[in-house]
């Protein structure tokens, strides 16, 4: 017969236990009517693992008085003990709530007591269904936050390594205006210049030379080339004691005609004659994009941290919709 939980044996609120309050109190109410004898309670707990010391006294009790104490003191009295604020008994705790979430053969239960049973045992899979649920919410939540963090830490990083590299890219920068020796700074320039470029991601390939096919030695030097929105662009730099002129800029139209969808830009230390400006923007009518820049453009750049890929996004929009090759956003 299913036996009365005495109101002494009701567990204080007012503890802290691994189980839940709620999820206890179930434990205590469901193994007592899983097993038809006190024995059979007992045995339950050794069977999930519970040592003999926390079942000894309770089991001798018996052996003396059997009417001394009922199945769901046994119980309480044994989950209280592996319940406790300690980490001794995780094991048998667990093991404890997998035999009874797992258990089937309500046929050992009291006739009376079978649909209690199964009621109460889906009652008790069904909060640790919840807590395994909300458990793996807060793990994914963690891991969302330690990727977040992950992220967010490898980005300083990023820009903490591109503003070195920038700072140490203007040093270099400025270094070329002391330098006296024409071929030296026009070679200096390429490396720094292709350096920045680098730095923004948008650089293909530095400067490189091309030679003929039939021993003619170089025949094409091409200073660097970048990439900006799909499209490629042959970069040519000059630092010249005059502005640059038809001649250089037609020059750089006959390597950027040469090859397929080709666009270009042309860096200058010394500015653009108005030859040279013309020169760009005829080539517009045969779909030839030159974007003409001054060398002070990058030193605006690099004192007021502007983005270089946007400066020249910005650039070619107006040389295509303005006709205008030659502007400083």
């Amino acid at each position: 017969m299913a036996e009365i939980i005495p109101e002494k044996t009701k567990m204080n609120q007012t503890d802290t236990f691994h189980y839940p309050p709620e999820l206890f109190e179930l434990l205590v109410e469901t193994i007592p009517i899983l097993n038809r004898s006190k024995k059979s309670v007992i045995l339950f707990f050794r069977g999930a693992g519970i040592a003999d010391k926390l079942l000894k006294d309770l089991s001798d009790k018996l052996d003396s008085n059997k009417d001394s104490i009922n199945k769901y003191e046994i119980a309480r009295t044994i989950l209280t003990r592996i319940n406790e604020k300690t980490d001794a008994y995780i094991r048998e705790r667990r093991e404890l709530l997998k035999r009874v979430v797992e258990f089937e053969s309500f046929t050992n239960c009291w006739e009376t007591d079978q649909y209690k049973a199964k009621g109460l045992v889906a009652e008790i899979r069904n909060i640790v269904n919840v807590k395994d649920t909300f458990t793996r919410m807060k793990q994914e939540k963690e891991n969302a936050q330690a990727k977040h963090s992950e992220d967010y830490n490898k980005k300083v990083a990023e820009i903490k390594k591109r503003t070195e590299q920038i700072e140490l890219t203007k040093k270099d920068f400025y270094g070329l205006f002391s330098i006296t020796n024409p071929q030296e700074r026009g070679k200096k320039l390429e490396g720094v210049l292709n350096s920045l470029f680098s730095i923004y991601g948008i650089l293909v390939r530095e400067a490189f030379a091309r030679k003929g096919d039939n021993g003619e030695g170089i025949i094409e030097q091409i200073d660097g080339v970048i990439e900006i929105d799909n499209q490629i662009y042959l970069v040519e730099m000059k630092w010249k004691k005059d502005k640059i002129g038809s001649e250089d800029i037609f020059a750089h139209l006959g390597r950027i005609y040469h090859r397929t969808s080709a666009q270009g830009i042309f860096i200058s230390a010394s500015g653009f004659s108005d030859s040279g400006i013309i020169a760009s923007k005829e080539a517009l009518v045969n779909k030839a994009i030159l974007v003409l820049t001054d060398l002070e453009e990058f030193i605006n750049i690099l004192e007021n941290e502007k983005d270089l890929t946007q400066y020249f996004k910005a650039k070619i929009r107006k040389a295509i919709i303005d006709k205008e090759p030659y502007s400083k956003p």
